[in-house]
């Protein structure tokens, strides 16, 4: 066989090859189901639950105690695998309570609107990024419990990014902040 009748089926073969989309659809929680910071069960934390679905990882997502942490994950700087989709609990969605969040009520976090600044505390006792399938709902929650109704891309770092009993203004003025957090991603020299 000559060489261009090989490269010609090669390359005939290669444009059949057919892409396939990584799946993902969300996974329910089980009584297996670990966050992916705490290593705790989820169903026994109260508060919206979250999924980080990462390329090249089908049908295992990492999973979050608290949304605020899945945002947090989600920005920062050491991450292995590109982010596919992130999905969180409608608390809007009928059924839906702070104790049991619900089952197949997963929305993609972009088409959210979160309360945040609210009297809430998420699973892990911290402050919540609390996630709802309409801008109403979300008003509603905010005028009940207090906070600031936002979209994914509106949420500032210094709200999920700094430790919880950090005052956000602290880190927002802070120049040195993001080069504190890489370093604690670095492994340490000895």
């Amino acid at each position: 066989m000559n060489r261009a009748l090989i490269l010609a089926l090669c390359l005939g073969l290669a444009a059949c090859r057919e892409e396939v989309a990584q799946d993902t659809t969300p996974v329910e929680l089980t009584a297996e189901t670990l966050g992916h910071f705490c290593q705790m069960n989820l169903l026994e934390h109260p508060g919206p639950k979250a999924q980080v679905h990462l390329e090249g990882m089908p049908g295992t997502p990492l999973f979050f105690s608290q949304v605020r942490d899945a945002i947090a994950y989600a920005r920062l700087p050491e991450q292995s695998h590109p982010i596919l989709a992130i999905q969180v609990n409608d608390m809007g969605a009928a059924g839906a309570t702070w104790e049991v969040p619900g089952q197949g009520n997963w929305i993609d976090a972009d088409d959210a609107f979160f309360v945040l600044g609210s009297a809430r505390e998420g699973g892990m006792g911290a402050p919540e990024a609390v996630p709802f399938g309409s801008e109403d709902a979300a008003g509603a929650f905010a005028a009940r419990e207090g906070g600031t109704v936002m979209r994914l891309s509106q949420i500032p770092d210094d709200l999920v990014l700094t430790p919880e009993d950090a005052a956000p203004a602290e880190s927002a003025d802070d120049p040195d902040f993001e080069d504190r957090l890489r370093a604690l991603s670095r492994p340490a020299e000895g």
